[in-house]
């Protein structure tokens, strides 16, 4: 089952005629966002970019607006974001920015209208951080990156 949340969206004077995010398909995760920019943009293998999409949201407190990366550019070019998942805050008020980049080996030209990300609506829990003198024992215990095997 689906539930659903209603988030407002202003559309920015530069991205009036671009689409809104949408769900690909029935079962999507994920809305797809455009870039919103006036002129092609070439990104080089290594470079970054923040790449406006032309809308600003509000989302509902209890909730956040995870930016995640588009794995078929992602596979196919190397395009990524930066820092998956963004997180888009519920009192965040301005554009929404979608900072990529490019781990592949070949440039690769983003277009006004292209899709390069996607957004999935979540809920935040917040945690209340309470000291200790000592941790509970686990199996694992303090082991790390690679203690469970490969």
């Amino acid at each position: 089952m689906t539930s659903e949340i209603s988030v407002a969206v202003q559309r920015l004077p530069h991205g009036a005629d671009l689409p809104l995010p949408h769900y690909a398909s029935a079962g999507a995760a994920g809305m797809d966002v455009v870039a919103a920019i006036d002129a092609p943009l070439t990104l080089a293998p290594g470079a970054r970019a923040a790449v406006p999409t032309g809308l600003a949201m509000a989302i509902p407190d209890g909730f956040e607006v995870q930016v995640r990366p588009r794995s078929g550019l992602a596979l196919k070019r190397g395009l990524t974001v930066a820092n998956a998942p963004g997180t888009i805050d519920s009192d965040y008020r301005g554009e929404l920015k979608v900072l990529l980049v490019n781990l592949g080996s070949e440039p690769v030209l983003i277009e006004r209208g292209m899709r390069i990300a996607q957004l999935v609506v979540a809920p935040v829990v917040r945690a209340r951080l309470k000291i200790v003198d000592s941790l509970d024992a686990t199996v694992r215990g303090g082991g790390g990156f690679g203690s469970t095997g490969v």
